[in-house]
């Protein structure tokens, strides 16, 4: 894939209903690009990408690298190569901000994607991370229902994450959708709020071309109903 293309494998409706047993390699993923988010299998933890570099943020509050890529499965991930085309430095608060700040840089993008990178320090994020399922096909809504929440304040760090077009809920997360860690990788999750200290680097990309690789042989993705669930959906992202 040519840089600033979105590459996502299977679709946010699926996990919704639980279809998060098998998937793909994380090293399939990688091929695609070298920023961005998702999961693992079973919804254990939160996904992110950084640099090409994947880990694994836990809900006991740890990170784990992920040294061997094509040994560990994502049921779910969207990533992009990113090349930013715009880089400013602000102050932010919030998600709200933080989309005012989006549609005063991309004015036409309304209807389409961005990719963005936050680095800088940060006042405080509250996350969470998702301890992964019971049961097979337990579905996310039950899954974030037992999510550990983590508040950090005065924190270095990368928030990384995506803005999808409302028409796209259900395919993926409409709206903001972002994942912390900070700078000495051994803490972060997803992000429900944050509030910048003072300016920090943004740097973001808009994305026309979206490619979608749903799974195959896979008998829960099979039977899922992936009826779209926008309000679930807007309860487990925060």
């Amino acid at each position: 894939m040519e840089v600033n293309e979105l590459y996502q494998f299977s679709i946010i409706s699926a996990l919704m209903d639980g279809v998060a047993s098998h998937g793909i390699p994380i090293a399939d993923v990688l091929a695609h690009g070298d920023l961005g988010l998702g999961t693992f299998r079973n919804m254990v933890g939160e996904m992110i990408v950084v640099d090409g570099e994947v880990y694994q943020m836990k809900a006991d509050g740890t990170v784990v690298y992920v040294a061997s890529p094509k040994d560990t499965i994502t049921p779910f991930a969207t990533v992009t190569r990113f090349q930013p085309t715009i880089r400013t430095h602000a102050a932010i608060t919030g998600k709200d901000g933080l989309g005012t700040l989006l549609t005063s840089l991309f004015p036409a993008a309304r209807n389409h994607f961005l990719a963005i990178r936050i680095d800088g320090k940060f006042n405080k994020i509250h996350v969470r991370t998702a301890g992964g399922q019971l049961t097979p096909r337990e579905g996310m809504v039950a899954v974030c229902g037992r999510q550990t929440v983590h508040t950090f304040e005065g924190v270095q760090g990368t928030i990384v994450g995506f803005r999808a077009p409302g028409y796209i809920m259900g395919i993926n997360v409409a709206g903001g959708h972002f994942h912390f860690i900070n700078d000495d990788r051994k803490s972060g999750g997803h992000i429900l709020s944050f509030e910048s200290d003072g300016e920090v680097e943004v740097r973001a990309s808009m994305m026309s071309k979206f490619h979608v690789d749903l799974p195959t042989e896979d008998e829960e993705f099979n039977e899922a109903a992936l009826a779209k669930d926008e309000a679930g959906i807007a309860a487990v992202e925060g």
